[in-house]
């Protein structure tokens, strides 16, 4: 029984450390985690390196920003007065959207904002995605490799939400330490 070689379409398991460049550990997925490979769960440059191995390979990939999760867009922050948000907001959470009555109505609704600095009479709210403009590294693990099925090749995904999507982001509400 040969050990079964990562090629479109398959379901791979992983577990990863994300970091900086300068190293520092940004996010890690511990547990082992299955992605559907050549689909919407995995970022094109993460599937290029992973291609042609089997599980218990370990592979690093290097990420420059527009590989990851784009370039910093300083038109993505913005300034909305304090009253408009509830009470108890504090730096670091994050919201979808903007709220109602918003200053900045051109502002991409379906933004994940993070809200990086409150004042008294304002709010700082950054729409970029909290790892543009960053270069990563990613320590991969292979841990397993399995067929895809039939429903799974159809969707394009196992479902996982994954900071490595095409569809990319930590989910809302997490926040990055």
């Amino acid at each position: 029984m040969h050990a079964m070689i990562i090629s479109k379409p398959c379901v791979v398991t992983l577990t990863w450390v994300l970091s900086d460049a300068q190293n520092q550990p940004i996010d890690e997925l511990p547990e082992p985690t299955e992605f559907f490979f050549g689909g919407e769960d995995l970022l094109p440059k993460v599937e290029e390196v992973l291609e042609g191995r089997e599980a218990g390979d370990e592979a690093k990939v290097h990420l420059e920003p527009e590989h990851a999760f784009g370039d910093y867009r300083a038109e993505l922050v913005c300034f909305e007065e304090r009253r408009l948000f509830p009470e108890g907001i504090e730096a670091g959470m994050r919201i979808e959207g903007l709220p109602e009555g918003a200053a900045t109505p051109q502002m991409p609704a379906d933004t994940i904002y993070t809200i990086t600095e409150v004042y008294p009479s304002h709010v700082v709210l950054d729409g970029n995605h909290p790892l543009a403009g960053m270069a990563l590294r990613i320590a991969i693990r292979i841990v397993d490799v399995r067929e895809a099925t039939a429903d799974e090749i159809t969707a394009g995904t196992v479902g996982a939400p994954s900071p490595l999507s095409v569809e990319a982001g930590p989910n809302p509400g997490t926040p990055l330490h």
